[in-house]
């Protein structure tokens, strides 16, 4: 019978400013709650009445899903376009008189920029009355700011897991929300499909189709309203509105700016040197398809061992031939820049 996934709680910090994030936080590269960081007056005055009533009438796209659970991969919801306040409104409901696929349907808005193909999401931008209401954590520098995202949820709601290329926080605002973090290290269990992790039920997954899941560390966390979740870049994530829930995502370039694919608006395009070293990968995978099955394996299996001997981190540091020495996860973060540290290129 296979063991249960290994569970951790995501570690708790109170009365965190910006001086204890950088040095106690941030250089762990793990996941962390920040509780009691003053996020403004939108904790007591974000109420349903009053999103409806600052948001106005703006149009905004939406997903429609007739079930909770949100599946990125095989699109089992619609996008569709509704009034600001009409979306809340239906969002915060158990059941709809109005609906587009049934009484029950789910609701999820992920804000978008005023030219959704060519900026990124910017509460101040988009919906400037609430954003009055929000402070955004001064954690990083200004000029590293990449998006500040709107997030509103049904009751129920689950996302699929994903990573992202930045560092983020996000700040749940109003209702509980569960949050289920993954490590990059354990990717190859998985099952990735792009960003995104096929495994869409992480409660109770198929092991005979997924039986490497189980060997994913799951870490985990409620969201009460005014927590911060600090998510570390390439950290999956998947998170379940355990009520009608508000929040803010605000992303952060943390790498040099020229590591960026410019056309990244969502925060989730692989840096360029790893798309590029991806469509090497390729390439390399459709040349061994000239070889006989066992000369493809063989090959294969060697190529596998020189990835793995200069690009997986280990503990402690070690040196391999051929390589640079490679620290720790945390540790090895040579590109990395601590938000606000001089070194960071604009």
């Amino acid at each position: 019978m296979m063991q249960d996934p290994e569970k951790v709680t995501v570690p708790l910090f109170t009365a965190v400013d910006r001086e204890v994030f950088l040095r106690e936080i941030y250089q762990m590269r793990i996941p962390a709650v920040l509780r009691g960081v003053s996020l403004g007056p939108c904790l007591d005055k974000w109420t349903v009445d009053y999103l409806r009533e600052k948001g106005g009438d703006r149009e905004v796209k939406v997903h429609v899903s007739p079930v909770p659970q949100m599946d990125f991969l095989h699109k089992n919801f619609l996008y569709r376009t509704l009034p600001f306040d009409v979306f809340v409104q239906r969002a915060a409901e158990t059941k709809h008189s109005d609906f587009f696929i049934s009484e029950e349907e789910s609701y999820y808005l992920r804000s978008l920029g005023d030219d959704p193909r060519r900026e990124p999401a910017d509460l101040r931008k988009q919906f400037p009355g609430l954003a009055e209401d929000f402070s955004i954590p001064q954690f990083f520098e200004p000029e590293q700011f990449f998006s500040c995202v709107f997030r509103i949820s049904s009751c129920g709601l689950q996302l699929w897991t994903h990573y992202d290329v930045m560092d983020n926080l996000l700040a749940q605002v109003s209702g509980r929300k569960r949050v289920v973090l993954y490590s990059p290290r354990d990717a190859q269990h998985l099952y990735l499909s792009g960003d995104k992790s096929e495994v869409l039920d992480i409660d109770s997954p198929d092991l005979e189709r997924y039986p490497e899941f189980v060997k994913a560390r799951r870490y985990e966390c409620v969201l009460e309203p005014g927590d911060l979740l600090f998510i570390p870049a390439l950290w999956f994530h998947n998170t379940l509105a355990l009520q009608f829930g508000v929040g803010v995502n605000v992303f952060w370039r943390h790498l040099r700016a020229e590591s960026y694919d410019k056309k990244d608006i969502y925060g989730n395009k692989d840096p360029v040197a790893a798309a590029r070293a991806m469509q090497v990968l390729e390439r390399a995978l459709q040349a061994l398809e000239e070889l006989p099955p066992d000369y493809r394996d063989f090959y294969g299996r060697r190529m596998v061992l020189r990835i793995q001997s200069c690009a997986y981190s280990s503990e402690p540091e070690v040196a391999v031939q051929g390589c640079s020495p490679i620290k720790t996860l945390a540790a090895s973060n040579s590109e990395t820049s601590v938000p606000g540290s001089l070194s960071h290129p604009d």
